[in-house]
């Protein structure tokens, strides 16, 4: 059928209103998988391989098969976390000191009279590599000899939106690919049964700020590799079963058109999400069974759910979430992120990080022990930190948004276990030891997974697009 004849526009137009407005969900995809191969005699459309990964070989010794980001959203701050500072405590409540601040980028405390506040809680050494971790945190602590704890991160970006971009995409330009597409791109998954890319959600009583679904876009890569988010309350996902009152043969000819029609344009237009949606029915069709598998919990005894703090399986909750991760991730899921909406903390940052600490803290020990006597550890990274830190000025009873300094830990997946790396000034104000930027982030991770973060690319536009943009280095130190 040629392009240019009316007709095929009057098909392409007829196609788009169907599928708009069908209603036949998960259920009328399933179908997809039984009659793809008979249909593809009739329709000339191939059914596409699983995709294997954009790069054919690692550029590198492969440390880490997936990636677990425990994504506290809002910023929490590092100096109630991970980075001691008795000089601030000692200047609590007093002038902060011009020289450190003198010309520099602030957010809502631009401008305001500044004045130290130093940490509401104390800090102890833990495990044999004493690291220095605040008491709010007792479960992370007992983990300490997993953790490489860096200090001197630094971002460029200081408002929420734009530094969840920043650290999910290397960019602030709308469009460009989130960490978990670009690993699924270049890696493919290890499951055929779920998403290689999958986002989880959750939220405490403060400090919730709102999460885009942009942060875990495609962008420029085909959608196929965009990330999936499952409802973390009730079920994970919606019409994963046949609608009531459908039959199966009215079924059948909903997805044999589907099919004729799909082949008429592939025919006609080389558009990979084309591909993309048979993939995906493909996919929606191993979900039927693979998803309520995942999600039942009753195959887990009793002290693993304590262990989280699962109180409800599915209760929408990060401990639940949690035990979710390590699921997915004994199941081959490439990238997982749970987010926590609870630590953006311009005011009554003591109820909202005490708040926070207690909610995130035993699941986040429980799923690096878990993994860890699982077998899982050796070769999963995990990543734990927010978008920025938090400033040493106070601002009200809470602090502002910051970038010279915040703190993140990793564990796991080739990560040197037990260590710091990097320190800020005695204040926190700004990192000034082996600084780490976001860019630098990415591309350790990357060499972690095996992947030379140069040579992971995307044309656009007549331009090789990465992760890293134009910067970014692998910090050796914390490898092991």
């Amino acid at each position: 059928m040629n392009p240019l004849d009316p007709s095929f526009e009057a098909l392409s137009l007829h196609r788009r209103s169907f599928l708009q407005q069908s209603s036949y969900g998960l259920g009328g995809m399933a179908m997809a998988m039984l009659h793809q191969q008979a249909g593809a005699a009739t329709t000339g459309l191939a059914k596409p391989d699983d995709w294997k990964g954009a790069l054919k070989a690692p550029h590198f010794p492969v440390k880490a098969k997936r990636v677990i980001f425990l994504c506290m959203a809002g910023g929490p701050s590092q100096l109630e976390t991970f980075d001691w500072k008795p000089e601030l405590k000692k200047l609590n409540d007093q002038p902060f000191p011009e020289s450190f601040t003198k010309g520099q980028q602030l957010a809502q405390l631009q401008g305001a009279e500044l004045k130290a506040r130093g940490s509401f809680t104390n800090f102890q050494k833990h495990g044999q590599s004493g690291i220095e971790i605040s008491d709010l945190f007792p479960g992370i602590a007992k983990q300490a000899d997993k953790l490489c704890v860096i200090r001197s991160m630094q971002t460029e970006q200081i408002n929420h939106d734009t530094a969840h971009a920043f650290m999910n995409t290397g960019s602030i330009i709308k469009g460009r690919p989130s960490m978990g597409s670009w690993l699924t791109y270049g890696l493919g998954s290890e499951t055929e049964n779920l998403p290689g890319f999958i986002v989880l959600t959750s939220a405490g009583k403060y400090g919730q700020q709102p999460i885009s679904a942009r942060q875990w876009s495609s962008g420029v890569l085909p959608s196929r590799f965009q990330g999936i988010q499952f409802q973390s309350k009730g079920d994970a996902v919606h019409y994963i079963g046949n609608p009531e009152g459908v039959c199966q043969s009215a079924q059948r000819q909903v997805i044999e058109e589907i099919q004729r029609l799909n082949g008429f344009l592939g025919e006609e237009q080389n558009d990979p999400e084309i591909a993309t949606r048979i993939a995906q029915y493909e996919m929606a069709f191993k979900m039927q069974s693979s998803v309520p598998e995942l999600t039942d919990f009753s195959e887990e005894n009793q002290a693993t759910l304590d262990r989280y703090g699962v109180k409800e399986p599915g209760d929408g909750s990060f401990a639940s979430n949690c035990l979710l991760a390590r699921r997915l991730a004994e199941r081959g899921v490439r990238m997982i992120q749970l987010y926590h909406r609870a630590w953006d903390h311009h005011g009554q940052i003591e109820e909202g990080m005490k708040d926070g600490a207690a909610t995130v803290d035993g699941p986040t020990a429980a799923l690096l022990q878990d993994l860890e006597e699982r077998g899982l550890l050796e070769d999963t990274l995990v990543l734990w930190g927010g978008e920025f830190g938090r400033t040493p000025m106070g601002q009200g009873s809470g602090r502002d948004h910051h970038i010279l300094s915040f703190s993140v830990f990793m564990a796991g997946g080739g990560i040197k276990p037990g260590t710091t790396w990097g320190s800020t000034d005695e204040l926190g104000y700004r990192a000034v030891e082996d600084v780490v930027s976001v860019h630098d982030l990415h591309a350790t991770m990357l060499s972690l997974l095996g992947i030379d973060h140069h040579r992971l690319t995307t044309k656009f536009q007549g331009l090789d697009v990465r992760l890293t943009g134009v910067a970014g280095k692998v910090v050796r130190g914390i490898v092991a």
